[in-house]
Formats: structure tokens, C-alpha cells, sequence
């Protein structure tokens, strides 16, 4: 029997985080986390929002319990709009709390930004596994912040790209992202553009990671065939997409209760472009089996990922099992008995 009297938490900070996992390791937890969500054997309520006037942004609260790997978890996230050029801070940053969930000991403390820039690219990258056509060749990625890093890096796992494209409204911001991601790989070129319509037409899979609060891409643009996944919105008012698109594609969302507040269908929803009737189902439905993602190369599929704490739960177990055999980060005893 584990002696928890004596046992420490593990303490990772972002740079002791980079690199514990494979970009194909975030691809199979998340996979996991929807499994797990599609077989109902997990406990999750809809992220919470704190929303304070006189700050631009939010905090959200992430909490989940999965069955399998056994873990508990919770995410405290912060969003602030101006940290970049008043503070030099990230937009958004996050700690991760991992508790072992008999005995509701804190495992580990450790900051979730990395974590959640490689799990979030990762639900784009699942989805394209299960609902875009099999011989994608082209990809774009909608905005060139960090998000744009993780989706990448999965996404690259899943299909043999032969054209990437990003867009983003700052060239500059462009410029860095080549910079930094472009040497990491050689199968193929990065190409830029602050038009999105040149970066989105012809695509096979769109991935959009912005904080929109209205459309960045138009209906017009997306042929019969493509896949999206819109994984920016993420609270009420968020919309990336044109509504009108979402009429003529089929839709699945990561978890109806927080798409229908949150998600890129809660504005479709509230203009009554669209009913939940509309929606296909959940993705976990399909990774189960369960329902049908694509079912012609000619639909155009949505993938509305808000992004749920089920997601943080399934991976920070192989997180921390990597930092301890890796004998990374600080231990310290946290519960005195």
C-alpha cells in the first residue's frame, strides 16, 4: 500500500513541461479523454467562467475525474487580453492540479500552458483523424499565436502534408511563428498571409484558434469536402465562423452542455441559424464507434472544440509519470500528518 504520509508533490514549472510528451502522445490522451467522454465513464460539468469588468479577459475553472487512466484534475485558467503589452505575460496561462482520486492527494502542481497549447492543438488534430477526407494534402491554420504551435505539431502526426498555410492579421506575428515552428520541419514549407481567404480556399483541413467575436471565415470560401475545426470559441459571443456555413455542414461538438454557452454553435444557436437538433453528436461518439464522423467526401464536417477538462485529466497522469522518471521539477511536502 501506498504511504501517503510521506509521499511529496511534484512541482513542474513550463520549460520542465516542454518535451514530456511526443506530439503523437498528446494526439492518443486526447483521443482518450473522448473515448472516455463517448463511453460516459468520467465526471466533468461545463468549464466555470469568472468574468471581471475591469479586467478584459476571464479566469475559467477546469475540473474532471476520468476512469481510465484513473485521475483527477483541475485546471485554473487566466485570460487576460492586454497581458502582452502591459506586463510581457502570455494571454493566457494556467495551473494544473493532478490528484490521485482515492485519497484526493495533490500528485503534482504544474503550469498547464504548454500542456494545454499541445492538448488543445490536439482535439483539432484528433478530429481530422476521424472526420476529414483520407487523403488530405493541404492545411490551414486560422491565427499564429501559441495555439497555432500545438495544432501544428499534432496535426502533422495525423496527415502527410504537402501545403501548410497560416494567417494572421500582424505580419510580424506571422514572421515569428515561421521563425520559431519552421525549422522543426522539413516535409513541407510554412506559408503565410494576413488574407484569410487566400489561406482557407481550397484547404482539405481548417483549423481556426482565434478569439473572435465575429466571422473570420465566410461560407463562400469552404468547398464541399473540407473539414473544420473550430477550436477559438470558447465562451458566449465567440464566433469564428460565418453562421450560414454551419447550415449546410455536419456537426459534432466536443460536449453539447459547454458547445451550446461556449462553443462556435452558440451563436448560430441563439440566432436560430441553427437547433442542437442540427448537431450530429459528440466526438466521442465516433471515436467510440457509436456514430458515423464523415459519411461522404463531398460533406463539409464542423468540429466544435470548446475544450474540456476531461482533456487535461487524461494526459497529466503520463505528464507526471514522465517528469518523476525523468527526475525533473521540485518535491515538496505539501500535507503534514
Amino acid at each position: 500500500m501506498e504511504n501517503w504520509a510521506n509521499k511529496k508533490t511534484l512541482i513542474l514549472g513550463r520549460n520542465e513541461m516542454i518535451g514530456l510528451l511526443t506530439p503523437s502522445e498528446y494526439n492518443d490522451c486526447v483521443e482518450q479523454a473522448y473515448r472516455m467522454h463517448g463511453e460516459g465513464r468520467y465526471y466533468m460539468d461545463p468549464k466555470g467562467h469568472i468574468v471581471l469588468d475591469r479586467f478584459p479577459g476571464e479566469w475559467e475553472a477546469m475540473p474532471s475525474y476520468i476512469e481510465e487512466p484513473h485521475a483527477a484534475a483541475c485546471k485554473w485558467v487566466s485570460i487576460r487580453e492586454n497581458n502582452r503589452e502591459k506586463f510581457n505575460l502570455p494571454t493566457v496561462f494556467s495551473i494544473l492540479i493532478y490528484t490521485e482520486p482515492e485519497s484526493g492527494f495533490p500528485l503534482a502542481i504544474v503550469d498547464g500552458s504548454y500542456h494545454t497549447v499541445m492538448r488543445t492543438g490536439a482535439s483539432g488534430a484528433v478530429s481530422a483523424k476521424w472526420m476529414a477526407r483520407k487523403n488530405s494534402k493541404t492545411l490551414a491554420i486560422v491565427g499564429a499565436g501559441h495555439m497555432a504551435e500545438g495544432a501544428l505539431a499534432t496535426c502533422n502526426e495525423i496527415f502527410n502534408w504537402q501545403d501548410v498555410r497560416i494567417w494572421s492579421r500582424s505580419q510580424d506575428t506571422l514572421d515569428h511563428f515561421v521563425g520559431e515552428q519552421q525549422p522543426k520541419y522539413d516535409n513541407f514549407k510554412i506559408k503565410t498571409s494576413t488574407n484569410a481567404e487566400e489561406v482557407v480556399r481550397g484547404a482539405d483541413v481548417v483549423i481556426t484558434l482565434t478569439p473572435a467575436r465575429s466571422p473570420v471565415i465566410r461560407d463562400e470560401w469552404i468547398a464541399p469536402g473540407t473539414h473544420i475545426a473550430a477550436v477559438g470559441a470558447d465562451k458566449a459571443g465567440d464566433q469564428e465562423l460565418e453562421g450560414t456555413l454551419l447550415t449546410r455542414a455536419r456537426i459534432f461538438v466536443d460536449d453539447i452542455r459547454q458547445c451550446r454557452t461556449d462553443g462556435e454553435i452558440n451563436v448560430p444557436l441563439t440566432q436560430g441559424l441553427i437547433t442542437e437538433a442540427d448537431i450530429a453528436g459528440e466526438i466521442g461518439e465516433i471515436v467510440t464507434g457509436k456514430k458515423q464522423g464523415r459519411t461522404s467526401d463531398h460533406e463539409i464536417t464542423i468540429f466544435d472544440s470548446t475544450g474540456i477538462a476531461l482533456q487535461d485529466s487524461a494526459t497529466v497522469p503520463l505528464e507526471y509519470k514522465r517528469a518523476m522518471e525523468a527526475g525533473v521539477g521540485i518535491e515538496k511536502k505539501m500535507i503534514s500528518t
